[in-house]
């Protein structure tokens, strides 16, 4: 039977940072490690992986009653140090010709300021437990998300509204490569809340992938329709 850690490793040596040339062109020239199988299993020990896995399943566990839970995969999301590769920007379109099909600029409201950075810097790669599909929960709107008591969303100790951050997001669109997360190419089109970001002039962020382009965007924060989706997270020591 494979370990929770093989299987992590085995995927994300697969997914964009590696097999999509553009992103791993980017990896490169950020003077990132190489996301490899090898690099992975040396760089976070063996106590990171457990308490990796211990965060995957009680994301699964806490939100298993969630609209649409039956859709969300879990697992590891790896987070760029942000002073090399920062996710929280638009990505150059000859990135995203490798995950578009063809060199598109995202779509970036002038309005959004810098970003939550969310995870501490220093180390070239952040390991958060989070969703790492197409689809995250279904748990309202903006507001509904950020009024709720700190019970619904604390797992592990940890609040995961903190981390449902545009960073952690951007790094999820690069690292899926072409199977790109909220895109309407997929069975349902979606979009990620980020309200760990806060408002901006009252209004909510939202990442989406919707004619041809990545998108980051500014919205109300009472649309709560069953397209609004959210990424709870829980990063890995």
């Amino acid at each position: 039977m494979t370990s929770f850690k093989d299987e992590q490793i085995a995927g994300l040596a697969a997914s964009g940072w590696a097999r999509c040339g553009p992103v791993a062109e980017a990896v490169a020239r950020a003077r990132l490690p190489a996301v490899t199988a090898g690099y992975l299993a040396a760089a976070f020990p063996g106590e990171s992986w457990a308490a990796a896995e211990r965060a995957v399943l009680a994301l699964r566990g806490h939100f298993a009653s969630a609209r649409f839970a039956e859709e969300i995969t879990y697992g590891i999301l790896l987070v760029p140090d942000a002073g090399r590769l920062d996710t929280r920007r638009p990505m150059p379109p000859s990135v995203r010709a490798g995950q578009l099909g063809e060199p598109a600029g995202d779509v970036f409201d002038d309005r959004l300021p810098p970003g939550v950075l969310g995870v501490e810097g220093g180390r070239p790669w952040t390991m958060v437990a989070t969703v790492t599909g197409a689809y995250g929960p279904s748990l309202g709107s903006h507001h509904q998300v950020v009024s709720a008591p700190a019970a619904a969303f604390t797992v592990a100790g940890a609040d995961t509204r903190a981390l449902m951050i545009r960073r952690l997001w951007g790094a999820r669109v690069l690292q899926g490569g072409r199977d790109l997360p909220d895109c309407e190419a997929n069975a349902r089109w979606t979009f990620t809340l980020f309200p760990g970001e806060g408002l901006t002039g009252g209004l909510a962020e939202s990442g989406t992938v919707l004619k041809g382009k990545v998108r980051f965007r500014l919205g109300k924060p009472d649309r709560g329709i069953g397209s609004a989706r959210v990424a709870p997270a829980i990063a890995i020591p």
